[in-house]
């Protein structure tokens, strides 16, 4: 029963950040592919293996573009109860309740328009990411000058792992990262959270949930902190760069005229559409069994053949192959995730 509200929790989501989304593009045209970015960002984990997830959000990339009218202002979710209720005080009406002076009150000040007044005061703190164009230019530069570029990406599942007994307890772990083990990762493995920071320092672009739910951002910047990770010292993204990239229609033209290695469980089935689409797939190797199985995938990558580019789906495993590929190597290499499993199944289209 938990995993399934997990499930559904992960759709309303999905569902939410998507009107939020079409509302602002709609009404600022020319800052589309920032609006989607912030929709993609409602569901920045992109981990533990959600498929019913990952054909909603593939259905939802796929109406995008053609998508015009006009959304209401505020979409509520269809549900009810005290609880429901409850929280939602104490997430917004209860924490202005409890700042405000005793015999102060705010009338017809929403709580909206308090967090818009707020983050105005607080725009010398902004930290921008780097943008889809940005990165994309990134990895065309590097397939240019034949340099290595890694794209990883951190979603819950990364950050689970990363936070093992220096952000969370190993129990707590547990609970929270009931689908590790579907992502590659068998609790406890502090070796696996080491080779992730590890990889994480090396990485040439990290990307990072937006989603400020617990497992999310917040604790991205957490296990950063508990590694001595500076994230200033980053160049950061967003988790959802691979679906940034295939929505704003890119990855056919990174792809052009190179030599593209696809790693993963749904390796063949993802070379099997590139091929279809004129990309030049010189190299497919799967599947990855885990942590465990990354020294076997890297030797057979080793032996792949030649590549310009590679592609990684491999759950968690993704971000340390998709380091290595690139300083071992000197090749560029994206953490492709479920994109991979959404092209592979025909839910989307390159």
């Amino acid at each position: 029963m938990g995993e399934k509200n997990h499930k559904r929790a992960r759709k309303r989501i999905l569902k939410r950040g998507f009107y939020k989304q079409r509302r602002t593009s709609v009404s600022k045209p020319d800052c589309d592919c920032e609006r989607k970015l912030l929709e993609q960002a409602s569901v920045s984990f992109n981990q533990g293996f959600d498929s019913g997830y990952d054909e909603a959000w593939s259905r939802a990339m796929q109406t995008m573009p053609t998508m015009q009218q006009q959304v209401p202002e505020k979409v509520e979710p269809k549900r009810s109860g005290d609880e429901y209720k409850k929280g939602v005080y104490e997430g917004g009406e209860g924490i202005v309740d409890s700042i405000l002076p005793e015999f102060e009150i705010l009338p017809e000040v929403s709580v909206r328009q308090i967090i818009e007044a707020g983050l105005e005061q607080m725009n010398s703190r902004f930290y921008r990411l780097l943008s889809t164009s940005e990165v994309a230019a990134r990895v065309r530069n590097a397939l240019r000058t034949n340099s290595a570029l890694s794209v990883v990406r951190l979603g819950d599942g990364e950050l689970l792992t990363l936070a093992q007994e220096v952000v969370m307890s190993e129990e707590q772990v547990r609970k929270e990262g009931f689908f590790l083990s579907y992502s590659g990762v068998d609790l406890p493995d502090l070796a696996a959270r080491d080779m992730l920071a590890a990889a994480i320092k090396k990485a040439d672009i990290v990307g990072i949930p937006k989603l400020r739910l617990a497992n999310f951002q917040p604790l991205a910047f957490s296990v950063l902190k508990a590694h001595g990770i500076d994230y200033r010292n980053l160049d950061l993204t967003l988790s959802t760069i691979n679906y940034a990239l295939h929505v704003e229609g890119l990855l056919r033209g990174i792809f052009a005229g190179y030599r593209v290695l696809v790693v993963g469980n749904s390796a063949p089935g993802l070379s099997r559409v590139l091929k279809d689409s004129g990309v030049r797939v010189t190299g497919v190797v799967a599947p990855v069994d885990g942590m465990r199985d990354i020294p076997r995938v890297m030797d057979e990558i080793s032996y792949a053949g030649e590549f310009d580019i590679a592609l990684v789906g491999a759950g968690i495993p993704a971000v340390i192959i998709v380091q290595r590929i690139a300083s071992g190597f000197g090749k560029v290499a994206i953490d492709f995730g479920h994109l991979a499993d959404a092209l592979a199944k025909g839910e989307s289209v390159l």
